[in-house]
């Protein structure tokens, strides 16, 4: 099967995008390779790691273009310069516009750390979402990779996980023991997306295969 070309948008320390290289590196992603990370955020760790790692990294300065749109076309022409066959958003700070989502519905995933759709949406990103989980009082969070629509965190589901919310959890506490179950998820959605085993049909997601969810 021939490998399929990820591109990875991030924003911050990516230690998810750090988990899909590792992935790959361990054969667990052998259909997938990536070839570029971009990131908004010239400090962004996440370049470094993909400096590390030989991959190509690019940081595109928002505050060169005049919007939004602007902006995603700029990235977009990048993706499909390199063929992109997936392209995933490990913390990727920005909110994509629809005209970027059309262009690529289908092939763009990401990744939440609460079960969608509680505590998801506009303003839930980081430890905002872990604090209103605690703050709620809920028994149970836990983490969601999902494709990527035109709203905010509501496209169709891949794959989610649960995280039990102990009594004496922090924002840190619990958002630790949430970005372990990411470190697993991520890399078999990537897998799964590259063996052509996700299936979008409305608002649910088929997986096919053995040992699928």
């Amino acid at each position: 099967m021939k490998k399929k070309k990820i591109a990875v948008l991030a924003s911050g320390r990516g230690s998810n995008l750090q988990v899909i290289m590792d992935a790959i590196d361990a054969g667990y992603i052998e259909t997938g390779e990536i070839r570029v990370v971009i990131s908004d955020n010239r400090d962004a760790f996440a370049l470094e790691r993909a400096r590390r790692n030989g991959i190509e990294h690019l940081w595109i300065d928002p505050s060169v273009y005049d919007t939004r749109r602007e902006y995603d076309h700029a990235v977009a022409g990048e993706l499909e310069k390199r063929q992109t066959d997936l392209v995933v958003l490990a913390g990727f700070m920005r909110i994509l516009s629809p005209d970027f989502v059309r262009r690529f519905y289908g092939r763009i995933i990401n990744i939440h750390p609460s079960l969608i759709p509680s505590f998801c949406g506009e303003g839930y990103y980081g430890g905002r979402v872990h604090r209103a989980v605690l703050d709620y009082g809920v028994r149970v969070s836990g983490a969601t990779v999902h494709f990527v629509d035109e709203g905010t965190d509501t496209g169709p589901i891949i794959l989610q996980q649960v995280v039990e919310v102990k009594q004496d959890d922090t924002v840190e506490s619990l958002a630790e023991r949430v970005l372990e179950v990411e470190h697993r998820l991520l890399p078999e959605a990537v897998k799964l997306f590259c063996q052509d085993r996700l299936r979008i049909e409305g608002r649910k997601v088929y997986i096919s295969g053995d040992g699928a969810r």
